[in-house]
């Protein structure tokens, strides 16, 4: 029963984020990790519905809306340089470290072009979170990744539109890259013009909360057209909030929607990351995941750090910037699902690789809890010294 489960669902997920907080980690770490144990690989008693699914997603979709709403545009667009050095370092390592990977396994070349091209795929949902508990999504580190994350995603889905055209894959590289301009100089054009004249027409509406549910139509539908475009859905909603945070009603439409976000929908879908992972069987590959993670991990860690000390960031800062865009999320299995689709993976690689995205998941928040911590110390130390 539905209710059964969002019951439990909150409560876990609430207790878990405590003791995990308590332990000196970001709360969304218990909560990732209480949604294995309820799940089916453990205790079984909550299962990836079709329904928790969509709850998940608006969950993700809203905690990067609030990320938008947070963000500070004129910070934002001073951050290029970062934000693209980060991007194209995070890319670019991973994309060299997948393609030798698949060449050591025997695989073919576009195999091994495609392993890479999934590996350098980011995911900043959950980065998002933990830098809203350690007070650094508004700093230029936090501005950086945001940044950087729009990049990836872009990058890495016109790289895959390239792939696909010149392997005979039904993805036209010249469509795509029109769908994706258009989207961005329409999502553009909307927050200039477009989004503010909707919230001042709806705010004069006598009903209840109309300028939050005029914020949410934009989320969602920024959103849509975003996934539509073939632009990660979680970017669309990301620019939704950009679009508000500089109109005169951000402040009472961020507090309106972090309400009704972190009491239902996002610890639904932290949760949910957890429950959707499934084990069984993975052990007859259990070198190869471990493989695939280490350099999951340290290929998106190194590239992307690289860029941030390039960018100027200390080491301290830029090892936690790489430590963000470890995450890979859905936007990997987006593209392992289209790999399986194509035959470009396997089976048995497919289901390793949804455990690896798990892993990268799991492993972001205290790695960036890690590294954050140990560069603010040492300038600390440095300044007091």
């Amino acid at each position: 029963m539905l209710v059964l489960q969002l019951a439990m669902i909150l409560a876990a997920s609430k207790l878990a984020g405590n003791i995990s907080v308590r332990l000196g980690q970001p709360s969304v770490l218990g909560e990732l990790l209480v949604g294995i144990i309820l799940g089916p690989s453990v205790l079984g008693v909550i299962h990836d519905t079709d329904i928790l699914k969509e709850m998940s997603e608006i969950g993700v979709i809203l905690l990067m809306f609030i990320a938008g709403l947070e963000t500070d545009l004129k910070e934002f667009l001073r951050s290029g340089k970062s934000s693209t050095l980060v991007a194209v370092g995070g890319i670019l390592v991973p994309l060299v470290g997948g393609y030798f990977l698949g060449e050591a396994l025997g695989f073919s070349s576009e195999q091994s072009w495609f392993m890479g091209l999934l590996l350098s795929a980011t995911s900043v949902s959950i980065s998002v979170q933990a830098l809203k508990e350690m007070d650094r999504l508004k700093s230029p580190e936090g501005t950086a990744i945001l940044g950087a994350a729009v990049l990836d995603d872009i990058l890495v889905m016109i790289a895959l539109a390239f792939f696909m055209s010149m392997i005979g894959g039904e993805v036209h590289f010249g469509t795509m890259l029109l769908t994706k301009g258009l989207f961005f100089a329409g999502a553009i054009f909307a927050a200039w013009k477009v989004v503010p004249w909707i919230l001042e027409k709806l705010a004069l509406l006598k009903v209840d909360q109309s300028v939050l549910s005029a914020a949410l139509i934009i989320c969602f539908l920024y959103a849509y057209l975003a996934d539509l475009s073939g632009v990660s859905a979680i970017i669309g909603a990301y620019m939704a909030g950009v679009a508000i945070s500089v109109t005169e009603f951000k402040h009472e439409i961020f507090e309106k929607t972090e309400t009704i976000s972190y009491s239902l929908f996002v610890p639904v879908f932290f949760t949910s990351v957890g429950v959707a992972a499934y084990f069984h069987g993975i052990g007859e590959s259990f070198w190869l995941l471990v493989i695939l993670s280490i350099l999951a991990v340290f290929t998106k860690l190194i590239g992307a750090s690289w860029g941030a000390k390039a960018a100027g960031f200390s080491w301290g800062s830029s090892l936690g910037i790489g430590a963000a865009m470890v995450s890979r999320g859905e936007v990997a299995l987006i593209l392992a699902n289209i790999g399986l689709e194509h035959q470009l993976v396997s089976q048995e690689l497919f289901t390793v690789l949804v455990v690896v995205v798990l892993i990268t998941t799991i492993a972001t928040p205290p790695m960036m809890k890690w590294f954050f911590t140990v560069g603010s110390k040492r300038k600390t130390l440095k300044n007091t010294g």
